[in-house]
This record gives structure tokens, sequence and C-alpha cells, in this order.
């Protein structure tokens, strides 16, 4: 059964801010205080942990964390309750709007949960410089008038307005983001609109990925993978070994860190461009896209996990997935094993194959075609099964999902 259901419109535009100065220095000092909120109370959560794992038996050499036996968890509501004593003892803090503070809180606690629920790394502390973004869960009245925008406790912000905010439309959130090329606001719009679930119709597709080609289809497309950050490796290491050398600390230090910096915001922006090209390319003509539905974490963890990451497969699912809202075409994510060891054209398993041996060639039909192929056509297979089509097969290899006929009741 595919969701159903509706959902509400959300939409986050983005805007480079044109701060002035003084505007600058309010940030940098916002973000530094933001950093050690997130340093304590991830301390505190951190100590009342270690505190339980020590064995009952006997006490480590070196050191060990003494609490009360019924001192309670650090939660959410806890530590927002100190910080807003704190807020009252300590200046600094109280300078900061106090939701922004209670933001940080809560991005504490989703970084717990994802480390608990989403296989996530234990949450570290964040070094000076680390902190790059603050959140306004909520804006006063009009908070956008033309190419400016009010925050609160800092006032009216110059921003380039790339494209109009649509009317009709309630900013419910902003977000401050340094970046090394400048500083930039997201600001999320909401609709008092419900907007129903898309249904699949018309031609279907099945989306392999890898890397040797980056996308197959189940129509025969085969797109190369570019690699971005190989490309950029060799002058990503000079400027790297620059910053080496150079005094800790020093002007010269901070300007070789922004070399780096810009290289990877550049390399960063050339693939997101490229996902939202290659997103377009695939929504053109079709109505339902089904892709896998892969162990992305356990992939960047494997041997070629930087070929993995430089891939960015994460990034392009969620774009191909905001892509196909966009145009109307129902994005669905399948099971993705032994995708590559079945036969689309009989459903014979055909065992495992190398990574060198880039052709399917089934024992059982004798079908052949190239093997990103046969498992996109696989993808496609399962998508139309998930919702209820079915799915034929031309004489030039292509797979082609069609919906489902029932046969009518015999008289």
């Amino acid at each position: 059964m595919y969701p159903g259901g509706e959902q509400v419109f959300n939409l986050t535009y983005e805007f480079k801010l044109k701060p002035t100065q003084a505007q600058v220095t309010i940030f940098e000092q916002w973000l530094e205080r933001c950093r050690r909120v997130w340093n304590y109370a991830l301390a505190e959560r951190k100590d009342w942990y270690k505190s339980r794992s020590c064995p009952i038996n006997a006490c480590s050499i070196m050191s060990e964390y003494i609490m009360p036996a019924d001192a309670p968890r650090p939660t959410i509501a806890s530590q927002c309750k100190s910080l807003t004593k704190a807020r009252s003892e300590i200046p600094a803090l109280g300078e900061v709007q106090s939701q922004v503070l209670q933001q940080v809180l809560r991005a504490v606690e989703g970084a717990f949960v994802s480390m608990w629920e989403r296989n996530h790394g234990f949450p570290r502390f964040k070094k000076p410089g680390r902190m790059r973004s603050f959140v306004f869960p909520q804006l006063g009245v009009n908070p956008v008038q033309g190419s400016r925008v009010k925050l609160p406790k800092i006032g009216w912000v110059q921003f380039r307005q790339s494209r109009p905010i649509p009317e009709g439309c309630t900013i419910k959130q902003a977000r401050v983001v340094k970046r090394v090329s400048g500083w930039y606001v997201m600001l999320t719009l909401q609709w008092d609109v419900s907007v129903p679930q898309i249904l699949p119709h018309g031609d279907m597709i099945g989306v392999d990925v890898g890397l040797t080609n980056f996308v197959a289809t189940s129509n025969g497309l085969t797109v190369k993978h570019p690699k971005f950050f190989v490309d950029a490796e060799r002058k990503l290491k000079l400027l790297q070994q620059r910053v080496s050398r150079k005094k800790l600390g020093s002007n010269n230090w901070r300007k070789a860190q922004r070399k780096v910096a810009k290289l990877h915001e550049y390399i960063a922006n050339r693939r997101k461009d490229w996902h939202w090209k290659l997103a377009h390319q695939l929504c053109d003509g079709v109505g339902a896209v089904f892709v896998e539905d892969l162990n992305l974490i356990g992939l960047a963890r494997a041997m070629l996990g930087k070929h993995c990451l430089d891939a960015s497969w994460g990034q392009f699912f969620q774009i191909l997935e905001q892509c196909c809202f966009k145009r109307g075409v129902f994005f669905m994510k399948v099971d993705s094993r032994k995708t590559s060891q079945i036969c689309p054209n009989c459903g014979h398993e055909t065992g495992k194959k190398d990574l060198s041996e880039r052709t399917h060639h089934c024992s059982n039909c004798g079908y052949a075609t190239d093997r990103d192929v046969a498992a996109a056509q696989v993808v496609l297979s399962r998508g139309c099964a998930a919702v209820g089509h079915t799915v034929k097969m031309l004489s030039e290899g292509k797979v082609v999902g069609l919906p489902l006929i029932k046969e009518s009741p015999s008289l």
C-alpha cells in the first residue's frame, strides 16, 4: 500500500544576508554562546551516563564519576529550567534571545535521539568555530518587508532577495547560518492548505545508484558518476599542507583555513547543483519514481566510504523526493536486497556477481542487459508490486510500469 492522507505544505527559502559590522559582531557572539550552552548541556548528560556505566564491584584506577544514585537523568525540560536560572545569573546569556538557546537544547536532545534510533555516533563537543547556525522558532508580525527581515533582539537585517516570497504564506521560523561565503537566512514558509498525497500514475521508472554509473534507470538510461571531491583532491591537499605550515591561530593560518573552506563549499555547491539537474531530468515525462532504500551509514563506513560520501546518495534521494513533490510525481523507496542478483524478466536468482562483471545474463531465460539497468528493472518491479501495478517487458529490454488489470467476474 502506498501512503495516503494529507500533509502540510512547507517550503524553505534561502537568502544571503547583508548585515552591518555591528550585526556581524552580534551574530558571532550569539554563536559562541550557543556553542557554550551546547557543550555544557552535553557534558551534563555525558557525566550522568558515565556515572551509570562503571562496574558495581570495582572502581576505575584514574577517576570515577560520583553522582547520587537518585539523580534524575538530564532531560530537555530540566535543562530548560536550569537555563532560565543561568540567564538570570550570567549577563552574557541574558543578551541572547531565550528561544534561541532553547533550540540549542532541543538540538542536543535530537542528537541523542539520532544516536539511539538512527545509529548515529555519540554527540561530540564543539570547539570554537564549529557552531555555525542558530534558530528563531518564532518571529513577530510581518517579519519580512521588502528586502529586509526583522530578527528578535537584533532588529532589521538586509538580505539579497533573489526570488520573491509568495503571498498568503506564514513565516514560521528563521535560521541564521554562517558560511565561508557569508551569512545566510533560511525562512520556513507555511501555507494554510493541505496538499493531497500524490498517487502513482503514467509511466514509471526504477532507479539504481552506484559508483560506476551514478544512476541507471529501468528504461536504459545510464549516467556516469562525476567525482567532484576526487577531482579537487590534489588542490585540497595543497591547501591543507599550507594550513599545517602556518602558526596555529595566526592571521595567515586563518586565511589558509578560509581557502580550504571555500574549496569545500565549491565542491558541495557543484554536487548539489548537479543533483538538482539530474533529478529534474528523471522526473521528465514520468508519473512515479522508485529508488532503493539503502543503508547509507553502512556504505559510508565500508572500504569505498570516501567514494560513497562523494556520490552523496542520501542528498540525491532527498532532492529527488522534493523534485517529485514539486512536479506531481509519485516517489517511493523499496527494498534494496539482492537487486543485482535477480533476473527482472523471469525472477530467477542468478547469484552474486563480481564488481568487474558489468553485464547481466540470465541462464534460465537468456535475458541479457546492463547490470545496473537490470537492477533498476528489479527496483521497478518491486515498486509496482507495492502500489498494485504490474510491469511489461519491451523488445528493447526496457521495463514499463502498467496499472494492474483485474479480471472481471464470470457471469
